[in-house]
């Protein structure tokens, strides 16, 4: 699927249904005074609510949708007749989709498992009917309850890929070079920064028929936590990856600087992705012969495995997917999905207006259009000879966006007799 359908972020505006207003009839019929009351209840209105679905890996089918209103529940009717429930409007999303909150930011709830469903907004409960309301001192009571009102809420989805190993590093490291060559994926790959825009998955084979599920996230440069270059927009896929692959270049000036400034920009951005586990990749190793690798080992880092491979030659390839399986598999191994949502910033956001915003802001777009009209003033023109019919036709292109500037316009009129 091209980079453009990739899709992780969508801001909706849900609404859920109201409740439907209970019954205060009376029975009428012949031959049975005093019927009493016999009106029924009111509907309950639609639930909004979120399922999971194994078949979707992208929010592409959201991209467009602004707003997801349930049906509201309808009123009770006669002979305690109960109005009709609201239709519930059900929005499929992919498997390790977020929900937030639009406007504080703060998580709301997660989808990880297919079939999982989540109520985001309850649908308003039906009013009593006036049946219920009958008593021996009061036998016919002309009042129903009505239903409660509907809720309304935005709401942001983000999508965290689901994955086993993540691919950390800076733009150009060999990350995308070492997908194609563990798996069958076909992530684009070039001589210049930031090719991969956006996550790409793999599937690892491993011995005996089985595998593990490794992602490339684009490039992090120093102060992606801040909003620089991509990592801000992608760093919450890491999130869902029991296991961090480091990878460094051996040509880096300094590798441990490296390290520290990627490792930096992960505990800004979550303190919680320090805790998993990590391996630390030094790629474009076959520019290197033995004795360089021995008298480089000293001067890295000594909290985490460290191997070299080089995803060109083949080298230490086989030796990376027997060392990522085993730091998957080892006590005390961390669930994917066992993460600590933070709270987004939606200072940023651009909200769906309502339609009195809109309207808002098309009566603000006339009046500007009205004083615009106002100020058009035709004697900066005279100086040039220009004849008043024809200026005033010229302002009128110029509303149309035809118009040249003055100079333009003087050099083509001949000077006036």
């Amino acid at each position: 699927m091209p980079s453009s359908n990739f899709i992780d972020y969508v801001s909706i505006q849900c609404r859920s249904g109201k409740g439907g207003a209970g019954s205060a009839h009376l029975h009428r019929a012949k031959y049975v005074p005093k019927g009493g009351p016999d009106g029924g209840d009111g509907g309950r209105g639609g639930h909004v609510i979120l399922r999971a679905n194994k078949n979707l890996w992208t929010l592409i089918h959201l991209r467009y949708t602004r707003h997801l209103f349930a049906e509201d529940g309808q009123a009770g009717g006669e002979s305690r007749s109960f109005g009709r429930d609201g239709r519930d409007q059900i929005v499929d999303v992919p498997c390790g989709t977020v929900a937030y909150d639009g406007d504080t930011g703060a998580y709301i709830c997660e989808l990880t498992e297919d079939g999982q469903q989540i109520v985001l907004l309850r649908g308003g409960r039906g009013g009593l009917g006036n049946w219920h309301f009958r008593t021996a001192t009061n036998q016919a009571p002309r009042y129903a309850q009505p239903g409660e009102p509907r809720t309304e809420r935005n709401i942001i989805l983000q999508l965290k890929v689901l994955a086993d190993v993540g691919l950390v590093g800076f733009p150009n490291a060999g990350k995308s070079t070492l997908l194609s060559v563990v798996s069958a994926a076909r992530p684009e790959i070039a001589d210049y920064p930031f090719t991969t825009l956006t996550p790409q998955l793999g599937i690892v084979s491993y011995h005996d028929g089985q595998s593990f599920c490794m992602a490339d996230i684009p490039g992090i440069i120093e102060g992606a936590a801040e909003g620089r270059g991509l990592g801000l927009r992608f760093l919450r896929h890491i999130e869902r990856n029991a296991l961090l692959l480091f990878m460094i270049p051996a040509d880096s000036a300094d590798i441990c600087h490296e390290y520290d400034v990627l490792l930096n920009e992960l505990r800004q951005y979550n303190p919680e992705l320090t805790e998993k586990n990590r391996i630390l990749a030094i790629t474009k190793s076959d520019m290197l012969d033995t004795e360089m690798m021995e008298q480089m080992r000293p001067q890295l880092p000594t909290d985490l495995p460290v191997i070299f491979i080089s995803s060109v030659s083949g080298q230490g390839i086989a030796q990376l997917k027997d060392l990522l399986w085993s730091e998957l598999h080892k006590d005390g191994y961390k669930k994917v999905v066992e993460i600590s949502h933070v709270p987004i910033d939606v200072h940023h956001i651009e909200r769906p207006k309502t339609d009195d915003e809109i309207e808002e802001t098309d009566i603000e777009h006339t009046i500007y259009l009205n004083e615009q009209e106002e100020e058009w003033d035709l004697s900066k023109y005279e100086k040039y000879g220009w004849d008043t019919q024809h200026t005033e036709a010229d302002a009128s292109s110029a509303d149309e966006g035809t118009a040249v500037s003055e100079e333009d316009y003087a050099d083509t009129q001949s000077e006036p007799d």
